[in-house]
């Protein structure tokens, strides 16, 4: 029963998407257990802290799972984010490698990688989440650059990673920008 339940749930999320859901399939097939835990993920990955940060939380969750996967992954992610009313041209900037230009967008993207890479600028960016947005915000922030990273890592692990491709951002395609 539960497993019907999950299943139809991941193949409602994959349509909604137009996301290949495969591995969360995989998942809920081989344990009922697995698949109730991966269900319960977005509580923690979709946690965008306080109104109006929601743009730093879009930049941090891209940021994160950039730096695991540069395909579809990547690309739900931006579709959620425009979804959820965060500017796309932002959101590109970001992945153009311009993201000191992103406004808040930017702010969250860069936040992810100093928490990722545990770079230097990390207390300074925290304290300006902090300063613009209040604490709520940077626990969204660090959620967001944990969590991003967890679905493109499961996906290689469970065999069903894909390759790097060139992303939508509405009509415009655009390739990923690696900072060195």
């Amino acid at each position: 029963m539960i497993a019907r339940l999950l299943r139809r749930s991941v193949r409602r999320f994959a349509a909604r998407h137009d996301y290949d859901a495969s591995y969360m399939l995989h998942v809920v097939d081989t344990s009922t257990s697995a698949g109730v835990r991966l269900a319960a993920l977005p509580f923690f990955t979709q946690f965008t802290g306080p109104r109006g940060s929601g743009g730093v939380w879009a930049g941090a969750v891209l940021a994160s799972t950039l730096e695991g996967d540069c395909g579809p992954c990547v690309q739900l992610v931006l579709d959620m984010a425009i979804e959820k009313g965060v500017p796309a041209d932002l959101l590109a900037l970001c992945i153009e490698g311009r993201a000191k230009e992103a406004g808040e967008v930017g702010l969250g993207f860069r936040f992810a990688e100093a928490a990722i890479a545990d770079a230097p600028e990390l207390d300074t960016l925290r304290a300006e989440i902090e300063a613009r947005h209040g604490a709520e915000a940077v626990v969204a922030a660090s959620f967001a650059s944990a969590g991003g990273r967890i679905y493109p890592v499961m996906k290689r692990g469970l065999g069903f990673g894909k390759s790097c491709r060139r992303l939508r951002i509405g009509e415009r395609e655009i390739g990923v920008v690696r900072q060195a």
